[in-house]
């Protein structure tokens, strides 16, 4: 643990990646500090930062580089330097040796390479932070391609994953960073990242979305082959088209920029929605467009490490938050947050409603080139301080998602009303999933369920009567136990009574004489309160 720390903070000063920090913007005591810091004297050299971030996210290992990754779809975060060696992490990682890869195959497989496949290309078509690609081709002419986990990564992963919880726990000492979450966040990334290791998953998670997509124009996933997959091997059918990031080969085969980015959108919700089965890591390495049908363009997804699902309840309450969106209707997103739990109950929802209007009313009604989504995150965050929002990890997939899908479309078509596209879609969902045919499909999903109950319902019918009768009779008893005690209450407390009069009657015949004598002397006033208080006396 401790040599990987010192690892990290080596890498850092290596390739002074402290000079990529907006020192401006930093507290004074941080600005000092990093004035003042050592790693001023070790030269930068003459490669540029960008270059310098890359190398450092290379050396760091898999879990740096997919954070690289993802910050590559975000231009509009970046400077255009940056973005552009950032985008060279998505499928040109530095590989390992192909006898290493052979190494590999062999051993998952059993057999010599040579039997496995008519040939096997031991240099790369690509290599990714986890895993790397070789070309070859079975005896039976197919083309396809093999996927390989690196070797020794699991190691250098965990040690990472220790680093991150390590930090996160760190970060729980705040109050704002409690907030967001931070350990949970961790173990859900860790869950996702070590998905990626067992190609298994993969090869399943790619079956089933090609399934969902089976006649599909829009979308295209390439089949596996399962006779040849292993937990650290994959072999799957080779497909030829476009990286979507390449916007010169799309525009000299005349490609529908338009309806490729409507398409993309309208796909991303399909999965979400329809479903509920998402392809969670579309960074543009894992998309390719089709060469067939330029003007009826075709989605081509590899790379199904990472997939994402949610519960029925976060799909109505996502949809529902997005219509309300939308319609602009404020009021009715504060009062779904606060009927979530995502905020506190104290959370007074007209205020709350006008803090979001602030934040997302400039985004409404807009093309995606004229919306900072950055600026936008910035005041979502200030609003979730000032009302204690909570961070759903369960969502952080989708928010991951929905990241790349915006990143994606603002390189391919940048008019593009994100909004306006996706409205009649949810539309049409939130009326099929509420109205009649929902209803029918929901009442054929749980037919079998039900028939298979319906035999026993007149069992459970008389089960019901039956407790109620029980419990109906167990009812009265205590009624009728609780009446005789309030008898036997009733009777002891005039038995009580009588018992009192009866002792005054005795003391006052015992007394009697001194008392005559005592009246003799008195005035009447003195007399008629004597008489009042011992009428008052027996009463009580």
């Amino acid at each position: 643990m401790l040599l990987r720390l010192l690892r990290i903070l080596w890498v850092i000063t290596r390739y002074r990646l402290d000079t990529l920090l907006p020192l401006e913007r930093l507290p004074w005591p941080l600005r000092v500090l990093f004035r003042l810091s050592p790693l001023r004297l070790v030269p930068i050299g003459e490669r540029s930062r960008g270059e310098r971030l890359r190398l450092a996210l290379e050396s760091l290992g898999p879990i740096f580089v997919k954070f690289g990754q993802v910050l590559s779809t975000r231009r509009d975060l970046l400077p255009e330097d940056v973005a552009d060696e950032l985008k060279r992490l998505q499928d040109q990682v530095p590989p390992f040796p192909g006898s290493e890869a052979r190494d590999v195959v062999e051993a998952e497989l059993g057999l010599p390479v040579a039997e496995a496949f008519a040939s096997f290309d031991a240099e790369p078509l690509a290599s990714a932070s986890i895993a790397q690609v070789h070309a070859a081709r079975l005896h039976g002419g197919e083309e396809v391609v093999v996927k390989i986990i690196r070797p020794g990564i699991d190691r250098v992963m965990r040690q990472d994953m220790a680093l991150l919880y390590r930090f996160a726990r760190l970060l729980t000492i705040v109050p704002e960073a409690r907030r967001l979450r931070p350990v949970e966040v961790v173990r859900d990334y860790e869950t996702t990242l070590f998905d990626e290791l067992d190609l298994h998953k993969e090869a399943a998670n790619t079956s089933q979305l090609k399934r969902n997509f089976r006649d599909s124009t829009h979308l295209y996933v390439p089949a596996i082959h399962w006779e040849l997959t292993r937990h650290r091997v994959m072999v799957q059918e080779r497909i030829y088209g476009v990286p979507v990031a390449d916007l010169a080969a799309l525009k000299a085969q005349d490609t529908d920029l338009k309806k490729l980015a409507e398409r993309g959108v309208e796909i991303f919700f399909t999965q979400v929605f329809r479903d509920n089965f998402f392809h969670a890591d579309m960074h543009p390495g894992n998309i390719f467009v089709s060469r067939k049908h330029p003007h009826d363009p075709q989605y081509i997804a590899i790379d199904c490490g990472i997939v994402g699902s949610l519960t029925r309840e976060d799909q109505d309450y996502l949809a529902r938050n997005l219509l309300a969106f939308f319609h602009q209707d404020y009021y009715e997103v504060a009062a779904l947050h606060i009927e979530s739990g995502w905020v506190g109950e104290h959370t007074r929802a007209n205020e709350f409603a006008a803090a979001v209007r602030t934040v997302c009313e400039p985004i409404l009604e807009k093309p995606l080139k004229d919306i900072s989504f950055g600026q936008v995150l910035l005041g979502l965050f200030q609003t979730a301080r000032r009302f204690d929002m909570k961070v759903q990890p369960q969502l952080v997939l989708l928010q991951k998602t929905l990241l790349n899908i915006e990143g994606l479309g603002r390189q391919l078509y940048p008019e593009l009303d994100l909004w306006k596209t996706a409205k009649p879609y949810l539309e049409r969902w939130m009326e099929e999933r509420a109205g009649v045919k929902g209803f029918w499909a929901s009442l054929k999903r749980q037919a079998p369920e039900l028939s298979h109950q319906l035999p026993e319902l007149p069992s459970l019918v008389h089960q019901v009567l039956s407790q109620a009768e029980r419990e109906k009779r167990q009812r009265r008893h205590q009624g009728d136990a609780l009446g005789g005690i309030q008898r036997q209450l009733a009777h002891q407390g005039r038995r009580h009574r009588r018992l009192r009069l009866g002792l005054l009657l005795v003391a006052l015949a015992v007394a009697w004489q001194p008392l005559a004598e005592w009246a003799g002397g008195q005035p009447w006033p003195a007399l008629a309160a004597a008489v009042l208080g011992l009428a008052l006396l027996a009463w009580h």
